[in-house]
């Protein structure tokens, strides 16, 4: 379960997110960023270049495809969208 906690300050709402969360999305950057340099990668590719599980790596996806800024057009292969 992800915690994000909301501060309050003289200018709003800032969200802060506890470190495993900022792990998290550090790494989920770091994959786009690798797709991005690399052109297309396999799931595997991921797993490889992250040392992570590929369950971890599929969900490290399925964020980056929710948010349309990676597409499986072959099972298995992952490339960017034209979406920044």
């Amino acid at each position: 379960m992800t915690n994000i906690f909301l501060e309050y300050d003289d200018k709003g709402v800032i969200a802060q997110v506890n470190s495993t969360t900022e792990r998290m999305l550090t790494r989920v950057k770091g994959v786009y960023m690798f797709i991005l340099d690399q052109g297309t990668v396999s799931t595997q590719d991921i797993v490889e270049e992250f040392d992570v599980t590929s369950r971890t790596a599929q969900r490290d996806l399925n964020v980056l495809e929710y948010n349309d800024l990676v597409t499986s057009p072959v099972r298995g292969k992952w490339t960017t969208t034209s979406k920044k």
